[in-house]
């Protein structure tokens, strides 16, 4: 499967939204002055702005050259680092996540590196789609691919709170809380820019001359659903947030 690209404008125009909407989280984070934070897929920094400005020192970490960019000019310590191979050893007080880790592919080897990164008694926080998140969207996608007799494969996973907490357990935390959040999510930018940002992976798995019609379809599919009278679109989030401390 081809690996999911950013480019740090398009995000900006189709999906601010992921960082518009994770106040909740950064209040759960509850970042200090003084405090050294990591955070892990920060993207193009508008979230690890927000950690800065609360007074800690903060480090982000993104796998995308582009987000790496776009942090760096908000004047940000971010570097280009993927969340499966983190290099620090107990460096933080704490480790901050948001929106990040349903496409990690090795998800116990992010969470080992993250434990690894953290000083004794610190505190993992975060949120990423959960179980059920999108769920129309992908069912709506697989059956696009079926109809070109391909089998496609989903770039994400969306863990139960079980699963995730086994596996923070198994990585050396202490789970505080893990809990589904259904967050109904509007589209400014509508269904198609949001598979276009989302789902590239996806449709790349598709012959070249058919993804822009199963593009077509797919949004054909979900307007029954997740478009409204108005014409406004919506995605069906289910997230999955969290608190541990490192044990």
């Amino acid at each position: 499967m081809v690996a999911q690209t950013w480019n740090a404008a398009d995000y900006a125009t189709s999906a601010r939204f992921v960082s518009d909407l994770g106040q909740p989280v950064l209040d759960l984070l509850a970042p200090r002055p003084g405090e050294r934070i990591l955070d892990v897929g920060c993207g193009d920094g508008a979230l690890t702005e927000k950690i800065a400005q609360a007074g800690a020192t903060v480090v982000g970490a993104d796998p995308a050259p582009d987000f790496i960019a776009a942090a760096l000019a908000r004047g940000l310590d971010a570097r280009q680092l993927d969340a499966q191979t983190l290099p620090f050893e107990a460096e933080f007080d704490a480790v901050f996540t948001n929106a990040v880790l349903h496409w990690v592919p090795d998800l116990d080897a992010a969470l080992r590196g993250i434990r690894r990164a953290l000083r004794p008694t610190g505190r993992f926080v975060g949120e990423f789609g959960g179980h059920g998140n999108v769920a129309a969207v992908s069912t709506a996608l697989r059956a696009v691919g079926r109809r070109h007799r391909v089998d496609v494969r989903m770039p994400w996973h969306y863990p139960t709170p079980a699963d995730f907490s086994r596996r923070l357990l198994a990585a050396g935390f202490t789970p505080v809380s893990v809990e589904l959040i259904p967050r109904p999510t509007p589209l400014p930018s509508g269904m198609a820019a949001w598979l276009r940002t989302f789902a590239g992976p996806i449709f790349e798995q598709l012959p070249a001359e058919v993804r822009e019609a199963a593009l077509d379809d797919a949004v054909d599919l979900l307007r029954w659903s997740l478009c409204d009278e108005q014409g406004q679109w919506s995605a069906d989030y289910v997230r999955l947030r969290f608190e541990a401390k490192s044990v």
